[in-house]
C-alpha cells in the first residue's frame, strides 16, 4: 500500500503524541526504499526509537539500516543542542546576577520550546542546505515543528537581539539570541517548508475525536503560514468483521463515530487509511505490513502474563481519603484521559461526604455540566477557561512588558504570548488560586502543570524576592503555593498514560520532570487497557499482549502504586460510568 502517491522529495511527519508518526514515516521509507529510492529517514525527537522501529543502532550521521539497501536513517540530537544553548546564554552572567536570576535564566532554557527550537537548528541544515543531502533521493523528517515555533522564526525582530537583555521572566524566546548567525539558514528552510513542489507535511491521527481535533488544529496553523500541501494519515481504523467480540464491535463503532464527524479542515486533505495492527511495528518486516488489511497470520501469542494487578481507582482513593483534605492532580499527554480520571477521583471522594472542588479546564465542559447535578451537593465544579485566562495574562504582560517597546519588539513578545508554554501559565494562576482551597477540603485538579512550569514560577518568585527583599507583601496562597504541591502528605498526583510506547516514555520524562521540581508521583494510571477484558478478537488479542512489557515497566520500576483503566465499551461519561471507574475491584490478569 503506498501511503503517499507522488512523494515530493522532503517529508515531514507530524502528530501528537502515540499516534504512530515514527512507524508511519518509518514505514513509508521503507516502502520508497523498496522501490530503488535513495532514503534519509531522520529523527528530531530527544526520545527517539528509530533504532527499535528499523532493528538497527542509529548513529548521529546517516547510517545504513540493515535489510534495506537504500535506506539511511539518523538520530540529531535537540537536546544536547539546547544544553549548549543554555550554557552559551547563561554562562556570561554567572557570579554577575544573583544565584536566584541565574536559576531563573536556566529553568527558562529546560522548556519544550527551547527544545524544539534547539530541533530546528538541527535539521535546518538538512532541509536548507540541499547540498548536505543531494545524494538522497527523499529526506523524511520524523517530527515537524510547530506553527508557533515558524512564527517566531519568520519575525525579523527575533534575529535584532532584543532578547540578549532578557534575563528574569517567563519567556520562550531564550534560545532565538544563540541562533542569530544562521539566520540565513533559517530562512530558507522555513521557505523549503512552505514549497509544495519540494515538501509534503503528512499529518498522522487516529480515528478518535481528541487526536482528529489536535490534527485539524495543526493542519489550520500550518495553512495559515503557507505550509500547504499536506496529506492525512488515518492511523488504527478498525473493523471487527465477523468477530462475536463485544469489545470489538464496539471499536468499530467508535471509530465509525469519530470518523462521522471529521473537522472540516482536513476532511478534504487527500488521505490514506492504516489498519489497527496487531503488533508493535518492530523490524522492517513488520513494517513491510503497514497498510494490510489481512493480519490474521501475522498474530504470535504466548502465555507471558502480569499478576495480580490494581483494577480501578478504588484502592488509590482509599488511601487518599485517609489524609481528610488536600490537593489531587491528574498530569499527563493530551489524549490519555486525565480529565475522565479526574472527574472520577471527584465524584468518588464525594461519594465519601468530603466537600470537594473539582477544577477543570475540559473544553467540551460536558463533565462540569453532568457533575453540577443536585445529586451530589458536597462537589462543586469550577470550569477554567483556558482561552480566557491566556487573554488576560498576555493583555496583562503587554501592558507591563511590552509597554515600551517599539512595534518588533512588540511584534516579538506578542509571538512569544502564543507559545503553549504561556497558556499553561495562564492557567496555572487559575490553579493556585485553587490550590489553597485544599486546606479545608480536597480540591481535584484536571491538567496539572508541568514539572518545568512549576520550577519556571519557582525560579521567578526567588528572584522577585531577591530583588524586592519584600516577600512578606505576597499573598499568602501564593507564598505557600510550591510548599503546598511538594507536600506529599497533602498533594496527591497521578501522571496518565497509555499501555504504548510512546505515551509511556513521555509520562518518564514527565515524572523525571517533576522529581526534578521536588515533587514525587503518588501513582500511575494506566487509561484504556485491555488486561482486565476478555476478547477474542485476534488484533484485541494481540495488542492486550503487547500491552505486558510496558505495563510491567511502569509496575516494576516506575510507579510506587499503579491502578489499570480497562478500554470502555462506552466512554465514561455520567455519575454512573465515573462511578464504575473507581468501584472496579483488584482483579488477576486472565
Amino acid at each position: 500500500m503506498s501511503m503517499i502517491p507522488d512523494p515530493t522529495r522532503n517529508l515531514f511527519f507530524t502528530g501528537k503524541g502515540g499516534v504512530g508518526k515514527t512507524s508511519m514515516a518509518c514505514a513509508t521509507a521503507v516502502q520508497l526504499a523498496n522501490e530503488g529510492l535513495r532514503v534519509l529517514l531522520v529523527s528530531t525527537d530527544p526520545a527517539s526509537n528509530l533504532h527499535d522501529v528499523l532493528a538497527t543502532r542509529i548513529l548521529y550521521e546517516p547510517t545504513p539500516i540493515n535489510g534495506v539497501p537504500n535506506l539511511f536513517a539518523m538520530n540529531i540530537d535537540p537536546a544536547e543542542s539546547a544544553r549548549q544553548y543554555r550554557e552559551r546564554m547563561v554562562g556570561p552572567y554567572r557570579g554577575v546576577l544573583p544565584d536566584a536570576a541565574v536559576a531563573s535564566m536556566e529553568e527558562q532554557f529546560s522548556g519544550s520550546c527551547t527544545l524544539e527550537i534547539a530541533a530546528f537548528d538541527e535539521f535546518s541544515r538538512l532541509l536548507g542546505d540541499e547540498l548536505a543531502t543531494a545524494e538522497y533521493d527523499h529526506v523524511i523528517f520524523d517530527t515537524a515543528p510547530t506553527g508557533h515555533t515558524l512564527r517566531l522564526l519568520t519575525l525579523p525582530s527575533a534575529w535584532s537581539g532584543f532578547m540578549e537583555t532578557n534575563t528574569t521572566g517567563t519567556s520562550c524566546l531564550g534560545p532565538l539570541a544563540g541562533l542569530q548567525s544562521q539566520q540565513k539558514l533559517y530562512q530558507q528552510s522555513v521557505a523549503a517548508l512552505s514549497n509544495p513542489e519540494k515538501t509534503t507535511l503528512v499529518l498522522v491521527t487516529r480515528p478518535e475525536a481528541s487526536a482528529l481535533r489536535e490534527a485539524a488544529r495543526t493542519s489550520h496553523e500550518l495553512q495559515q503560514l503557507g505550509v500547504q500541501n499536506q496529506r492525512l494519515i488515518v492511523n488504527g481504523t478498525f473493523s471487527a468483521e465477523s468477530y462475536e467480540d463485544k469489545f470489538a464491535i464496539a471499536m468499530e463503532s467508535r471509530c465509525n463515530q469519530a470518523m462521522d464527524v471529521i473537522p472540516e479542515t482536513i476532511s478534504s486533505l487527500p488521505r490514506a487509511s492504516v489498519p489497527l495492527m496487531p503488533a508493535g511495528l518492530l523490524g522492517v518486516d513488520a513494517l513491510k505490513q503497514v497498510g494490510a488489511t489481512n493480519l490474521a497470520s501475522e498474530f504470535i501469542l504466548s502465555d507471558d502474563s502480569l499478576p495480580q494487578l490494581n483494577v480501578g481507582l478504588n484502592s488509590l482513593v482509599e488511601e487518599i481519603v485517609a489524609s481528610g483534605h488536600g490537593v489531587v492532580m491528574t498530569m499527563g499527554k493530551g489524549g490519555v484521559g486525565k480529565t475522565t480520571v479526574a472527574a472520577s477521583l471527584a465524584v468518588a471522594l464525594a461519594d465519601r461526604g468530603h466537600d470537594v472542588l473539582l477544577s477543570t479546564t475540559d473544553p467540551a465542559a460536558h463533565l462540569a455540566t453532568t457533575l453540577a447535578s443536585d445529586s451530589l451537593p458536597n462537589l462543586t465544579v469550577r470550569r477554567i477557561d483556558p482561552a480566557q485566562e491566556t487573554r488576560e495574562y498576555t493583555a496583562e504582560v503587554m501592558a507591563s512588558a511590552g509597554a515600551d517597546l517599539d512595534e518588533q519588539g512588540r511584534a516579538l513578545l506578542e509571538e512569544d504570548l502564543r507559545s503553549p508554554c504561556t497558556e499553561e501559565i495562564a492557567v496555572f494562576r487559575a490553579f493556585a488560586r485553587a490550590v489553597a482551597d485544599g486546606k479545608d477540603r480536597f480540591v481535584v485538579l484536571d491538567t496539572a502543570p508541568t514539572g518545568h512550569t512549576i520550577l519556571l514560577l519557582d525560579s521567578a518568585l526567588a528572584y522577585h524576592r531577591e530583588v524586592t527583599r519584600q516577600s512578606n507583601q505576597m499573598p499568602e496562597y501564593v507564598e505557600q503555593l510550591l510548599p503546598r504541591l511538594r507536600d506529599p502528605e497533602f498533594a496527591h498526583v497521578l501522571i496518565v498514560t497509555l499501555p504504548e510506547a510512546t505515551p509511556v516514555h513521555e509520562a518518564t520524562q514527565l515524572q523525571e520532570d517533576l522529581r526534578r521540581a521536588e515533587i514525587e508521583p503518588f501513582a500511575w494510571v494506566v487509561n484504556q487497557s485491555f488486561q482486565p477484558l476478555q476478547v477474542s478478537h485476534p488484533v484485541l488479542m494481540q495488542r492486550r499482549q503487547n500491552e505486558i512489557p510496558f505495563i510491567r515497566e511502569i509496575k516494576d520500576s516506575l510507579a510506587s502504586r499503579l491502578a489499570v483503566l480497562p478500554w470502555q465499551i462506552a466512554p465514561p461519561t455520567g455519575l454512573s460510568g465515573l462511578r464504575k471507574i473507581t468501584q472496579e475491584a483488584t482483579t488477576a490478569s486472565t
